[in-house]
């Protein structure tokens, strides 16, 4: 391939890096334009986070032994490139010897190779900020020239440079939503959860005020009714800013469900070290758990366990309330539990229960960290 030729296919995908405003479907194009541009023939992408743990995030033109049962080869196992990457020592394009991953594969006969044997390696960084690797192979071939790799490079810059943007995009994202929720958060203590505090205050004046017992019952209900609202406000100002974060994971669960009115029985195996994310996923996914309690289960106790693994981090909420039975022939779930296995599903994770008449239900989140 000459040099007009490359330079031509970093143009193209430089402008598609440009307009892209989401990861995968970037990096996906990106893929897809380097490899129709260029001889290499196939391509995938791992991000590895800070404990070396590689996710395939993309891949195209595989051929049949790799795309097996949902890239079951190159999804487990190791390889020289990642290897290589955690202890540091990847820092430009390479020729790799044997990938693990795809010998796997081939002794494995689950499908044609298509000829691919090796593959090049390249990290993707902005700076000394390192994501992962990008990794790609052509049929019948076991070494690329310094022509070929120079051209992985340039493209990998690229890439780096894209996925930095996109990550910092979506941390000033994430820090205006959090602005928003604090002001919808302020606005609704000042404004309708003082109006529904003095309502209470005025309804409970009106029982004092008159000996007409029809009167005093129906203040009484105002109240009653009054005050189950404003407990419903401070739920929800809780969820949009939850105080106590700051403290660690299970002081805020233990605020919350003391603001509700729950006892609970906490246990933890394991060091709570997880990224933002993740906690944030595990604390609003057990608030959704604990409201569940409260209007429904029908019981004021309630058993949380918390067990960390290297990998995972494992949550069960149990209680011994009226449990319920879900209809295998409907789709649609209430919208609290809709909500506990979005946010799980939403990092990765999975979400179950269990739930019979009279016996209470148990909540079981798995989240990868």
């Amino acid at each position: 391939m000459n040099d007009h030729s490359n330079i031509t296919i970093l143009k193209e995908i430089a402008e598609l890096l440009n307009e892209e405003t989401e990861m995968i479907p970037m990096l996906k194009g990106a893929l897809h334009k380097f490899l129709t541009g260029t001889k290499f023939d196939t391509g995938w992408i791992f991000f590895i986070n800070e404990k070396g743990k590689p996710e395939l995030v993309v891949h195209e033109h595989l051929p049949e032994a790799l795309a097996f049962n949902g890239c079951e080869y190159l999804r487990k196992g190791g390889c020289w490139c990642v290897s290589k990457y955690r202890k540091d020592e990847l820092k430009r394009a390479s020729n790799i010897i044997e990938c693990q991953r795809i010998e796997a594969a081939i002794e494995a006969e689950v499908g044609d190779p298509q000829g691919i044997t090796h593959h090049a390696t390249v990290p993707l960084q902005s700076g000394q900020e390192k994501f992962g690797i990008l990794n790609v192979a052509t049929k019948n071939t076991v070494r690329f020239s310094e022509e070929d790799l120079e051209l992985l490079e340039s493209v990998a810059f690229q890439l780096g440079s894209a996925i930095k943007r996109i990550l910092l995009v979506n941390e000033q994202q994430e820090i205006a939503l959090v602005q928003e929720r604090n002001r919808l958060a302020r606005d609704l203590h000042d404004s309708v959860n003082q109006l529904l505090f003095s309502v209470t205050l005025t309804s409970r004046a009106g029982v004092e005020m008159t000996d007409d017992s029809h009167i005093k019952e129906t203040f009484k209900e105002i109240q009653n009714l009054t005050q189950e609202a404003l407990n419903e406000m401070r739920a929800l100002i809780w969820q949009l800013r939850p105080r106590g974060l700051e403290s660690g994971l299970i002081e805020a669960i233990k605020s919350y469900a003391e603001m509700l009115g729950l006892k609970l029985n906490v246990s933890v195996s394991g060091v709570l070290q997880f990224p933002s994310r993740v906690e944030e996923a595990l604390f609003r996914i057990t608030q959704e758990a604990l409201n569940n309690v409260r209007r429904h289960a029908g019981v004021k106790e309630v058993d949380i366990f918390m067990t960390v693994t290297p990998t995972d981090v494992l949550l069960v909420i149990k209680d011994e309330g009226r449990g319920f039975v879900i209809d295998s022939n409907v789709a649609l779930l209430s919208i609290g539990l809709q909500s506990i296995r979005d946010r799980a599903k939403a990092i990765g994770g999975t979400a179950d229960w269990v739930s019979e008449l009279g016996k209470g239900t148990e909540l079981l989140i798995r989240l990868p960290y």
